[in-house]
Parts: C-alpha cells; structure tokens; sequence
C-alpha cells in the first residue's frame, strides 16, 4: 500500500511538473505493475494496453467528433452563429453578452471541446463587446465560462471518455446531457441580465433596429449548423445509430455541407486532417498512460481499500457526492479537466457502484465540476485561452475577475443536478421507453 501512495505522488508531481499527463500516467503505471509483480508483467502489460484500447470500437468516436468540428469550423459553417445570436438578442439586457453564450452552445455542439469553443469566441465576439464598451471583466468572463458548455453538451469528447472508463452507455451520457447543458446556458444568460439590470454601465444598450430582411440573412447564414445538430443528435436519440457511429456520420454531413456551400477546399479538408489526427493522437496518448495507471491501482488494491474505509464512514450516497464534488472543486484548480477524471476514477467507481449510484448522473455532474475546473485559478485552461488570444489588451486577473460571478452561476446549476437527478435522467429514460 505505501508503495501505491508513492506511486501516486509521483504522478501527482510529474503532472505539476507539466510532463505530459499521458506520459507521466504511463510511466508510473509500469513502474508500479513492475514493482508489485514483476518487470515480465510490466512490460506485457505495456504491450496489450495499447492494442486494446486503440482497437475498441467505442473510441473510433474520437477522431470522427473531432474531425466534425475541425470541418465545420475550418470550413465557416460557425461564422454566422454570433451575428445571428446577435440581431435577435438585440433588446435583451446585456444582448452581445447573452449572444455568446448561445453561440458558445450551438458551436459547442460541433466541436465537443470547450478549449476550442473559448479560442474561437475569444476572436469573435469579445473584440465586438470591447468595441461596444463592454466591461472587459464580463466580455472575457462571459466567453471563458460559455466556452466550457463544450463539454456538457453533446457530443463531448470527456463524455466519450468517461463512458469508457465508468463501462457505461456513451448513447445515455450524450442524451444526459442535453438539458443541464442548456439549463447552465439559460443560468448563465440569466446571471448576465440581472448584473447589467442591476449595474447598466457593465453593458451599454444597443439600440440598433433589425430588419426582417436582416433577419432572415441572419438565419440563411446560421442553418448549416443545426442541420448538423439535428442529423447527429437526432439519428442517436432516435435510435438510428449508436453514437459512435454517430460520429462518422456527423463528418460526413459537416463535409456536404462544407462541399455544397463550396467552402470545402483541398487546403481547409487537409488542415482539419491534420489537427484531427494531432487531437486524436493526445487524446489516446493519455487514455492509454491513464489505463496503465488505473491497472497499478487495481493490483495495488488501493481503489478497494478506500472504498471500504469511506463506506464505513457513511453511507450516504448524497454525502458521498457532496465531499467528491468538493474534491473535483479543489483539483480544478490546480489541475487540468481530463488529468481530474484519468486520477480520480479508478479511485471512486468502485466505491459508486458500491453505494449503488446511477453512473450516468454521475457522469454529468462529473462534467459539470470539470467545467468549473476550466475557470478556477490558478490553471483555468479557459481563461488562459482567452488571454493567449487577446495578448495585453485584457489582464489575466480581469479575465479571472470576470469568470467568478459565472463560476457562482454555475455553482447554482450544480445544487440543481445534484438536488434533482431527474433533470439530467428525464430524457434518457423517456427515449428508453
């Protein structure tokens, strides 16, 4: 056991020492397996991990999601979605604010990433509210805490992963999360109003009238991508396809679509091959690293011991997720989203199924606190998205400053899910009828 602990220490500070949290997983992992076993077990081990997590059908998913949002973005099938947001929250309170939030969710459901979400917002709509005397503290604010909409609205490539890892139906987790991810948008759009409500000069009224004309522009321009929400969501929830099938299906409709606008060129479907295939590459590097690691934690049988010990300190299911939800709070801050979930689940599913919690509802609020996590100081990944995008123009501490009130908001949506589990399990037991 004491060789287990040190072993997660030494993960631990790799991982704060920035190594590659795949390569530092790993690297422990087997040195671990070596320790406990032998060096023969060890490297056996390292041979068949790889071959078999590449090779499961469900993590085909990653590449084929990913090259979906590379298409749709390389390709400006998410340019009109600002503007758009932008005409018809015109009389709303704090409209270019609220627009981004709603862009952020519709985009957020092309690219599965809410890294990628930030970076693209951050060059989108944050130069039009600065430019509209926006306090730079919400404008900011407002994108880095959208951005994590990325992961709790379908598909999200961390829902993919965590259905993996927890053996638990990918199809469900994406259905799960469809109304907390637009409950934490509508909660985020509310917050936004009542603070320019309450203080105007944060948001100075835009009273540009729009006309019908415009507005149908606007729509013309934003409906690739809802066709490609509804093809991709739809087919799963319908039953059509799985959702790793979904995944391929969604490229190949995000390349129509491309292809009709006569937006998909040679150069712009090569440079989605390429960022898909460097995304894909991190992505395995680091579920093969976490699974060698979780395999040390099974043979070191730390995972049971601490079950145990927990369940003998209660066995309260909703105690038990108010202390995880506490840790996951505190790992956020010093820790990025995927590095939280690869550590910390060989540790809690034991204990979960144990205490006979639904995987699934779990799962979403897992999300949820790794949404949190991409905001908090000090490594907010968000936050430091924004500010590599938008160099001295805003200070990190504003950046940060922004994101608090939002990480209140989101703190708000968290007791809701975990108070009413039905919020997140309504629709996946409706379409299971």
């Amino acid at each position: 056991m004491d060789r287990t602990i040190i072993g997660l220490g030494i993960a631990l500070l790799l991982i704060f020492l920035r190594v590659p949290i795949g390569v530092a997983m790993g690297i422990v992992g087997f040195g671990g397996i070596a320790t406990l076993i032998s060096w023969h077990a060890a490297i056996g081990i390292a041979k068949a991990i790889p071959y078999q997590l590449i090779g499961d059908w469900n993590l085909s998913a990653v590449p084929m999601f990913l090259l979906m949002g590379y298409v749709a973005s390389a390709t400006g099938l998410t340019n009109g979605l600002f503007a758009s947001a932008r005409i018809f929250f015109a009389r709303v309170p704090g409209a270019l604010a609220s627009a981004t939030v709603l862009a952020c969710a519709f985009f957020a459901s092309a690219s599965g990433s809410s890294v990628a979400t930030s970076a693209a917002f951050s060059r989108i709509s944050i130069p039009e509210m600065l430019k509209a005397k926006y306090d730079p503290a919400l404008a900011t604010g407002c994108v880095a805490s959208a951005g994590t909409l990325g992961s709790l609205i379908p598909p999200s490539i961390l829902m993919i992963v965590f259905g993996i890892m927890a053996d638990t139906s990918i199809s469900q987790l994406f259905m799960a999360g469809v109304v907390p991810g637009i409950l934490s948008a509508v909660v985020f759009m509310g917050y936004i109003a009542l603070r320019v409500k309450l203080n105007p000069a944060l948001a100075p009224r835009d009273d540009t009238q729009y006309s019908w004309a415009e507005k149908k522009a606007a729509l013309m321009d934003v409906w690739p991508l809802p066709v490609l929400i509804i093809g991709v969501l739809g087919g799963i929830f319908s039953g059509m396809f799985t959702a790793t099938e979904a995944g391929a299906i969604g490229a190949m409709i995000a390349c129509v679509i491309a292809a009709a606008r006569r937006s998909l060129t040679r150069e712009t479907f090569r440079k989605a091959i390429v960022d898909t295939a460097e995304g894909t590459a991190a992505i395995f590097i680091i579920v093969v690293g976490a699974a060698i690691f979780a395999r040390f934690m099974s043979y070191s049988q730390l995972p049971a011991t601490m079950s145990q010990s927990l369940l003998s300190i209660t066995d309260s299911p909703l105690l038990m997720i108010l202390a995880i939800s506490a840790i996951f709070l505190v790992l956020g801050c010093v820790l990025e989203s995927i590095s939280i979930m690869l550590l910390t689940m060989p540790l809690l599913l034991p204990l979960l199924k144990a205490m006979d919690v639904d995987l699934v509802w779990f799962g979403i609020l897992v999300i949820k606190l790794l949404e949190i996590g991409l905001v908090t100081p000090p490594v907010g990944m968000n936050v430091y998205v924004i500010k590599s995008s938008l160099g001295d123009r805003v200070s990190l501490t504003t950046i940060f400053r922004g994101a608090f009130g939002f990480i209140a908001a989101d703190m708000v949506t968290l007791a809701l899910l975990i108070s009413f589990p039905i919020i997140t399990l309504w629709l996946p037991n409706l379409l299971a009828r």
